[in-house]
């Protein structure tokens, strides 16, 4: 909860502009991205796989075992996480699935953000939303405040919403993960993000800072903030 409240107005402006604006659809967009990022620690893919975990999560339609052997992490090699990702995420796979059409691209837009943005389709889809170039620079999507907007807009535009409205957590975890990949402890987190009122708590954490700011009018800054962000009522 330290790491949301000591960035409670970038969330809060996020959770306004793609209408997270409940309890529970906080609670699963926060669970989420909590898990996806190891606990908002981790910005980036980690593809540190050994052998095994290769093939356990890609599978032989993504690597081969001989190139799972040749690229993994072993007790005598580290893992080449660059050639791991142009070999998981390219070739006819990752040109079906990512529309990733270049050499290289596989590495290049690997999984960045808060919710693991991966694949040229998905970054250009998004820079054609914001107008941030991030094909020409996807390390822009790893920067914590786009990383956050990226997340806020692949949720609303996968329609997540109405199914954290129904507490589907299954179908938001295939949504966000392509799979159910630690899904107790996806369970977990949306549990603990429903036990408080994270909404209140971000706002009371803006307000405060707000009232730092402005020692002898209290009520204005309340007022053309909150207002300016959709909370004011």
């Amino acid at each position: 909860m330290n790491f949301l409240l000591q960035n409670s107005t970038v969330f809060l402006k996020v959770f306004n502009k793609y209408a997270i604006n409940t309890p529970i659809r906080v609670a699963h967009f926060l669970g989420q991205l909590h898990e996806e990022t190891g606990g908002f620690v981790r910005f980036h893919e980690n593809l540190n796989y050994t052998p095994k975990g290769l093939m356990d999560t890609f599978g032989t339609n993504q690597i081969s075992v001989e190139q799972a052997n040749k690229y993994g992490r072993t007790a005598k090699q580290k893992a080449n996480q660059e050639a791991i990702a142009n070999i998981v995420y390219g070739g006819a796979w990752g040109k079906k699935n990512l529309g990733n059409i270049n050499p290289g691209d596989g590495w290049k837009f690997r999984g960045r953000g808060l919710i693991q943005l991966t694949g040229r389709a998905l970054y250009q889809q998004y820079k054609d939303f914001s107008g941030l170039d991030v094909i020409a620079n996807p390390d822009l999507v790893g920067q914590f405040a786009i990383a956050l907007d990226v997340a806020g807009w692949y949720w609303s535009k996968s329609k997540l919403n109405s199914l954290a409205d129904g507490n589907n957590i299954t179908s938001i975890t295939k949504k966000i993960n392509g799979g159910m990949t630690n899904f107790k402890e996806r369970l977990k987190n949306v549990a603990y993000y429903r036990s408080f009122d994270v909404l209140g708590d971000l706002k009371k954490k803006v307000q405060k800072k707000l009232n730092n700011n402005n020692p002898f009018n209290y009520n204005k800054p309340r007022s053309s903030w909150f207002n300016w962000f959709g909370f004011g009522k």
